[in-house]
């Protein structure tokens, strides 16, 4: 029986014996410290832009905060004549629209990514998602002017009317509808804003439910889930981050807005009810609509002090979804 030999070394060509594998030089090795310098260069040029708004805003304010300090954020009066200004109700139509465009784009927002990615056909699923991507291209003041001259009208004569007939003499429901028939109010803002800022939540959402793993949605789906199960218990958990941070995406723009809400909020500076179609303002529209007209003085001061609450209601927001998230982050942990 033959003896098995231990395999032997292959041998290199004579030609290449000897020959070490050339050294990997560095091309332009400033190149790292040039790139690290404008990374860190950019971050601190967006932290004194941010730095100079506050300080200018602060600045432009100082005399209407002198002049009302705090009591400016809960007196509703607003009498340029008389030099009496109060933000109350210019607040109150910010937060109110926003809320409501919120009720409403952030369930529609989540019925389209659910559609778009579990149980959308393939043949539909990338022509309906650019349309929904496209009607953020819609300049907002297209969407204001169709809201005023459409939305409207039709609000009006189809929601409100029928509602204050239904509603008449109800104590706390009858007020909320009560007001002119004009189809102009928070309310009116409000759907309008819901239906800008739906693009970009439902995008974002839409994104993010992609970026799950398919094994762990197809495990789901073998043990038997339902796709709400899935969605749910699956989906949402790997992405919630993603969602929230495509709400607040959709939360900033809905404060920001301002041609869309100055066309159909009715900008009466004056909080006289709790209704939602009465006609009211809020802090972008009344800038947009006196910011050229006022003087130096006290009312320009005012104006710039509603600028400085809607930095601040904006930081809120912001601050608010950051801790939201670590508590997430924080049970996760908890619960493994």
């Amino acid at each position: 029986m033959a003896a098995v030999l231990p395999p032997q070394p292959l041998e290199l060509p004579l030609a290449e014996q000897g020959r070490r594998p050339p050294e990997r030089r560095r091309v332009a090795p400033w190149g790292d410290a040039v790139f690290a310098f404008l990374a860190q260069g950019a971050a601190w040029v967006t932290l004194a832009l941010m730095a100079g708004i506050i300080v200018s805003l602060l600045l432009g304010a100082a005399p209407a905060i002198k002049q009302y300090g705090l009591a400016f954020l809960w007196t509703s009066e607003w009498d340029p004549v008389l030099e009496k200004f109060g933000g109350l109700a210019m607040i109150y139509g910010t937060l109110a629209t926003s809320v409501i465009a919120l009720v409403i784009a952030v369930p529609v927002s989540f019925g389209i990514a659910l559609f778009l990615t579990e149980l959308s056909p393939m043949w539909l699923k990338r022509p309906l998602g650019t349309a929904i991507e496209l009607l953020a291209a819609v300049p907002s003041i297209v969407y204001g002017m169709w809201g005023l001259l459409v939305f409207g009208p039709i609000l009006a004569t189809w929601v409100q009317q029928p509602m204050q007939k239904l509603l008449n003499g109800v104590p706390v429901l009858g007020s909320l509808v009560s007001g002119p028939p004009v189809g102009i109010g928070i309310l009116s803002a409000g759907i309008i804003l819901a239906i800008m800022i739906i693009p970009f939540i439902a995008s974002v959402m839409r994104d993010v439910f992609e970026v799950t793993p398919p094994m762990l949605k197809e495990s789901a789906y073998g043990l038997g889930s339902t796709t709400w199960e899935v969605v749910s218990k699956v989906v949402l958990p790997y992405t919630k981050t993603g969602v929230i941070g495509g709400i607040m995406l959709g939360l900033g723009r809905a404060l920001g807005e301002t041609m869309a809400v100055t066309f159909v909020i009715g900008n009466m500076s004056q909080l006289n009810s709790i209704s939602l179609f009465e006609p009211a303002n809020s802090i972008t529209s009344a800038l947009a609509n006196e910011f050229a007209e006022a003087g130096d003085g006290m009312h320009m001061s005012a104006l710039i002090y509603l600028g400085l609450v809607l930095f601040f209601i904006t930081f809120v927001v912001l601050a608010l979804s950051k801790l939201l998230l670590n508590r997430l982050k924080k049970s996760e942990g908890g619960t493994a």
